[in-house]
């Protein structure tokens, strides 16, 4: 009996597992939004000197341009690895991620989830088939941006955010280069497309204002440990000879 019972846990907590695995990043109808996230960036112009810091041995060059404040939902994600691709070829170890952002309008559209979004390597892609819902987004509430920083501690929360978090950033838009000859700079309008029209931003404080629970995620989790605990009974089970 108690065998039957540990497998019929074991297999309804393996298709949670799938099911919430499947819809952990989808966007809840009611999300709870922080009013800043309603707002446009700001973007400020001054005047301040290019400064130089190191990431992993690498002196780079920042040039700012802009001042820069961001509020926003994180709709797509992509971490970068200086030991693969293009990053590698550039030597870029300063690139710590891209994340794709929306906000204002964009963050009230009815239905987030008739909308895929997914980061290329360095570009934020976005599509829909319904129609009403490509209508009401908005195409200069959203952009790519190229997250600059060598410090450990900013780079490590920006490894933790995941899809549906609410963060905020504030920094500089700016053009980088390194000692190597790679250089890399910034759109500065929301209103550009293509090639150039990501963001690129020395960050210098970021916070995730508000992590995105849509119950799925919270399945995940006990699916994970149901599934796991569910084995090792089975396993020590079938070791000592009692099943």
């Amino acid at each position: 009996m108690l065998k039957g019972i540990n497998t019929v846990i074991f297999y309804v907590s393996c298709v949670a597992l799938v099911s919430s695995c499947w819809f952990r990043n989808d966007f809840p109808a009611d999300m709870p939004v922080d009013q800043e996230v309603l707002n446009q960036p700001k973007q400020t112009s001054v005047r301040k000197r290019a400064f130089s810091v190191s990431q992993n041995n690498v002196s780079y060059t920042i040039e700012p341009r802009y001042q820069y404040e961001l509020s926003g939902v994180v709709v797509s994600s992509r971490y970068h690895d200086a030991d693969y691709g293009l990053h590698k070829i550039w030597n870029d170890h300063l690139n710590a991620a891209d994340l794709c952002v929306i906000w204002g309008v964009n963050v009230h559209v009815p239905d987030l989830n008739a909308l895929k979004f997914w980061n290329g390597q360095f570009t934020c892609n976005y599509k829909t088939r319904d129609r009403a819902t490509w209508e009401q987004f908005k195409e200069n509430q959203i952009s790519n941006n190229h997250l600059l920083s060598d410090d450990e501690v900013i780079r490590n929360t920006i490894e933790q955010v995941r899809v549906g978090d609410q963060v905020q950033l504030s920094g500089w838009l700016a053009k980088y280069s390194n000692d190597q000859g790679f250089s890399r700079d910034t759109s500065i309008t929301r209103d550009d497309k293509g090639n150039g029209a990501c963001e690129t931003i020395y960050v210098e404080d970021f916070r995730i204002v508000q992590s995105m629970n849509n119950g799925w995620r919270s399945l995940l989790s006990f699916s994970i440990i149901t599934a796991l605990s569910t084995a090792i009974i089975w396993l020590v089970a079938v070791a000592r000879g009692v099943w």
